[in-house]
């Protein structure tokens, strides 16, 4: 894992699709643009479905790591 910071911590884990990807949506919503979110999700939909959200927006998706049990994602707040 990176040990970047970040400014907002999201952990969705052992939440069900759609809820970590309805959740980065809202806290992404109420962050400023340049500020960092670190999302933790358990479900295997959310390898998918955030970055291709983070596809279609003006966001920046850092960094994202699979294990085990966790998939992370780091995404930078667009404009």
């Amino acid at each position: 894992m990176v040990s970047q910071s970040f400014d907002v911590l999201l952990d969705v884990s052992h939440l069900r699709c759609p809820m970590p990807l309805l959740k980065t949506k809202q806290a992404l919503s109420s962050m400023t643009s340049g500020q960092i979110v670190k999302v933790v999700c358990t479900d295997a939909g959310s390898w998918r479905d955030i970055p291709a959200f983070v596809e279609l927006t003006s966001h920046t998706l850092l960094f994202s790591e699979q294990s085990e049990e966790y998939f992370i994602f780091m995404i930078q707040k667009g404009e």
